[in-house]
This record gives C-alpha cells, structure tokens and sequence, in this order.
C-alpha cells in the first residue's frame, strides 16, 4: 500500500493526541522495523507496527482509522522490549483505540454475532474484546 503524503490531508490534531494520550515521542521512530519483525501478531493485522508508525508521524488519519492494527495488538510490549529507541508502541496502539472509542464508534456489534459463534466463545474472551472494542 503506498503512503501519499499531502500536507492537506496531514492532522497535527491526531498526532498531538496520539502524544497525549501515550506519553511517547512517536517521532523518533527511524523506521525500523524491528517492531514488525518481531509481532507475534503480524499474520493478522493488514497494517504493520513500522507503517503504523509512520502513517502517524505523517497524521494519515484516514489509513489509521482503515487499519485493524491497533484492534489486534496483543499489548505484549515485545514490539517496546526490542524497539531501539526504546518507543512504547503498544500506548501508541492504546492511545489510537481510545481515540476511536471515544467516537463512539463500536468495531464489535453483538447483533451481528451467531449464536453458535457466542456459544463456542470463551468467555474471558467475549469480556476482554467488549472491553478492548466497545465504547
């Protein structure tokens, strides 16, 4: 996916935020990709740490919000642990949830969900994910 920077579409709002909320100067990230080579999430999400951090050190808030990254982090800290500037991402990853959940926004609509998905369903699972993806 290529990334097409615009100073028109850049939001300092989100950055500032994102800052805000994790208390990490995301911007120090070099690119990397020590964060992506080590997720033991990588084969499920559709955008990886390392481009998750520079879509926000960009402000690309509409491939932010397209992204399933900050959703299906683990919160592991392996990305932090083996980062070598030593960059928090899974509160970069919390801070980007909490800014869509407090949109108001849903990602889990227990309506949509078949009862035989709900009866197979840990429940410790169906808690942690209501509690992960639900405003």
């Amino acid at each position: 996916m290529p990334i097409f920077i615009s100073t028109h579409e850049s939001d300092d709002q989100l950055r500032k935020k994102v800052r805000e909320i994790s208390g990490q100067n995301f911007q120090q990230c070099y690119q990397c990709g020590t964060c992506s080579g080590s997720c033991p999430m990588i084969e499920h999400i559709n955008v990886f740490p390392r481009r998750i951090m520079a879509l926000l050190q960009l402000g690309n808030r509409k491939a932010l919000e397209e992204s399933n990254t900050p959703w299906v982090c683990a919160s592991c800290h392996t990305c932090m642990v083996r980062c070598p500037r030593g960059i928090d991402i899974t509160k970069v990853m919390e801070a980007l949830r909490l800014i869509k959940l407090r949109q108001n926004i849903d990602r889990i609509e227990l309506k949509k969900l078949e009862p035989e998905q709900i009866a197979d369903m840990p429940q410790i699972a169906m808690v942690s994910g209501f509690r992960k993806m639900t405003s």
